[in-house]
């Protein structure tokens, strides 16, 4: 056996509130990490193992992902005396879109994932996202149904979403015996054998006879699950056609290579909170989700144009690392590297692919939850932390044999900014340690200040993500801060091609500068391959322009993108090309090709029809029934587009798209309207054009601003 075949890396991800940190806390307890168990939203004061920030604690949520890691033995009575034990690396990541920054950075680093989805709602609109992240990461999942001991819990409905919803090829793999208050066990299809969990934490598992009144539901599922699994193996195929009997490790085995190949999704089911079906799931985790060496992880060898290498997980090659999450703990700056190939040594030199710095690694450690275990050696498809040791999140350590770069991680836009000002001068030097620190460990939160006003403007993926910072700076570093009302990230594009042909002519005595440059802007179609906010495109032709002289011109027209004439914001989806120009042997320059391209960017721009874009944010309500009229009025009232909508037991789901701009305080509206009883999501969908009269407004207010910046 191969030294990888019995380790896992996976992720816990979920639509918020569907129970990932009870489960983990769960795989906690019953790998042995922690003795006793303690809930999310316990009141025994101590909180989930997982969520070690207090701000986390006392809100019941997850603010930052966490990693640990466990070790596993599959127990005998599930697979007679194979028992076969397997170390898993977790990582339970938040839920609220705000820090979806945590689940993207886990997901890259990560082999397999458990999808976790209520059993009573379903898949909802961050189901739908995470989803989304999974696939861009090439992710393989098992897919959890949670709280079936919860009223109107339906894992078969559940299933079925998981087909229409996420395109997923869902098969159950566990039959639920009993469901909300009278949950007791679950039948499994693969070895059709009934599991009950008794005694005070469901340690005790217990193999029962299958209830009568399931045959007839276990034997319609198991029928399903075989048909399903035959379409990916001849052998298989044979022997349910010939009705002989079909061995377990022949099932397990085609199920783990359609879950790995992503054609297959196992759905298994249980309750956490009631302590039925995790041990289950673990052993589905051990069976059906890649080890290190099931998955293609490549680098870009930057010595070579950048062409795709693909990384070995083994530990004899040149060492890779990738640092993809940053913390600030007691002992100085906390890097999380997952390693992609070698092996990474204690008092051994690693190099910083970005700076080509050397560090010495000083402390290597390995984390559960925010306590840590000192290691001297870690090797390829281990995930673990170096302390002491600055660096940016994203960047690619190696042993200095090798110059590549692991691909980047997908960085969504901030959407929502905000005023900050520290309510007393002294704290002004802690405030900058603060802002340094989180925008180094947290990619979508962001820092600016306004040139004109002196501001600074912190920028983020919601409300909640700039009020848990403004806590922690509060918290953290003493730092006070009053805040102005939260700011719009607005955008600005064209709508038409127009043309440009702009020459730059100084004359100031001695040498001057000389340039012209000759094209057109024009919006960048839907669905475009490449960048879809700037594309510039060389068509010169006879060296009319010299080539050192063409990376100038895309310069000066990025010089203009930060800041558009209609209300100063960024300038997306636009294409710059340019055909003609003119060059003179003396007087032509770099700063004379980027002032020249300036100058036909700002002749051409009124001309292109520019128009103003705001954020629309997607929008799912979850009300009781009686009051889905009202929410729905006060949705339209606010320039909000209603989606779809549907009905479980008494409550409505309306899924809707609305304008950022709307949305601001919405918790308060919603919890007046509905007498506190519903509840809502809500996330960046696109960028859309603003209607006519609301343009007209923000021209208004923003008018000193775009023109200040204009000008400039």
């Amino acid at each position: 056996m191969r030294p990888l075949d019995n380790l896992r890396n996976i992720g816990i991800s979920a639509h918020i509130d569907s129970g990932k940190t009870t489960l983990t806390e769960r795989i906690l307890f019953y790998t042995g990490m922690i003795h006793q168990i303690h809930e999310v939203k316990g009141k025994d004061g101590v909180g989930a193992t997982m969520d070690s920030m207090d701000l986390e604690r006392e809100r019941g949520i997850t603010i930052q992902s966490a990693a640990t890691r466990v070790a596993w033995k599959k127990a005998p009575y599930y697979l007679g005396n194979e028992a076969k034990g397997i170390d898993i690396n977790i990582i339970d990541t938040p839920g609220h879109v705000d820090f979806t920054i945590e689940v993207e950075r886990s997901l890259r680093v990560l082999d397999g994932a458990v999808l976790v989805l209520c059993g009573v709602s379903g898949v909802q609109s961050q189901s739908i996202t995470v989803d989304r992240q999974m696939r861009r990461y090439s992710v393989p999942r098992v897919a959890f149904i949670n709280k079936l001991d919860r009223q109107g819990a339906n894992p078969y409905r559940v299933t079925e979403q998981l087909r229409e919803k996420l395109a997923h090829n869902a098969v159950m793999m566990q039959v639920p015996i009993g469901l909300e208050d009278k949950l007791e066990g679950l039948v499994d299809l693969v070895t059709l054998k009934a599991y009950k969990f008794e005694g005070p934490n469901g340690e005790n598992i217990l193999e029962v006879p299958i209830p009568g009144d399931l045959q007839g539901t276990v034997d319609e599922r198991r029928a399903m699950l075989l048909d399903n699994l035959s379409n990916f193996n001849d052998e298989l195929t044979e022997l349910i056609l010939e009705e002989k009997e079909i061995p377990e490790k022949l099932l397990r085995d085609v199920i783990r290579k359609a879950t790995v190949d992503m054609v297959l999704t196992p759905v298994f089911m249980g309750s956490a909170f009631k302590n039925k079906g995790v041990q289950l799931l673990l052993d589905g985790v051990a069976d059906f989700l890649p080890s290190p060496y099931d998955v293609h992880n490549y680098a870009l060898d930057i010595a070579n144009h950048e062409e795709k290498i693909e990384m070995e997980s083994d530990a004899t090659k040149p060492f890779v690392g990738y640092a993809f999450k940053l913390e600030e703990g007691r002992f100085g700056q906390l890097t999380y590297l997952r390693i992609y190939q070698g092996k990474v040594e204690k008092g051994k030199p690693i190099y910083n692919q970005t700076t080509k710095k050397k560090h010495n690694v000083g402390r290597l450690v390995r984390m559960h939850a925010n306590e840590m275990g000192d290691i001297t050696v870690a090797e390829a498809g281990d995930i673990v932390a170096l302390f002491g040791i600055d660096c940016a999140t994203g960047t690619t350590f190696t042993d200095g044999t090798l110059e590549v770069n692991m691909t980047s991680m997908h960085v969504p836009s901030a959407v929502i900014d905000l005023v900050i000002e520290a309510k007393n001068r002294d704290h002004l030097a802690n405030l900058s340690k603060a802002l340094n620190r989180f925008t180094k460990e947290d990619p979508t939160f962001r820092v600016k200040l306004d040139e004109e006003s002196g501001q600074t403007i912190i920028s983020g993926m919601g409300e909640l993500h700039l009020d848990v910072y403004i806590e922690r700076m509060r918290r953290e570093y003493g730092v006070d801060l009053t805040t102005g009302r939260p700011q719009v990230a607005y955008r600005e594009t064209i709508t038409q091609k127009a043309t440009f042909n702009y020459t730059h002519k100084k004359q100031t005595g001695g040498s001057g500068q000389f340039a012209r440059v000759a094209g057109y802007m024009e919006p960048i179609p839907e669905g475009d391959e490449g960048d879809q906010d700037y594309q510039f495109v060389d068509n010169i032709v006879g060296g009319v322009i010299p080539r050192e002289y063409i990376p100038s011109c895309d310069k000066g027209f990025q010089g203009c993108l930060p800041s558009g004439s209609l209300i100063g914001f960024p300038i997306v989806r636009m294409r710059c090309v340019i055909d003609d120009g003119a060059q003179h042997p003396v007087d032509s320059s770099d700063i004379a090709f980027q002032l020249a391209a300036r100058g036909g960017f700002r002749d051409a721009y009124p001309k292109a029809k520019p128009q103003i874009l705001e954020p629309i944010m997607k929008l799912e309500v979850s009300t009781p029934t009686e009051f889905q009229g009202s929410v729905m009025g006060q949705i339209n009232q606010k320039r909000g587009m209603i989606v779809g909508s549907t009905e479980e037991a008494n409550f409505t789901i309306i899924q809707a798209e609305v304008p950022l701009s709307e949305m601001f305080g919405y918790a308060t509206d919603l919890r007046s309207l509905t007498q506190g009883k519903a509840e809502f999501t809500m996330e960046f969908e696109k960028y859309s054009p603003v209607p006519k009269m609301v343009s007209e407004e923000l021209i208004k207010k923003y008018s000193s601003k775009a023109g200040g910046r204009a000008e400039s």
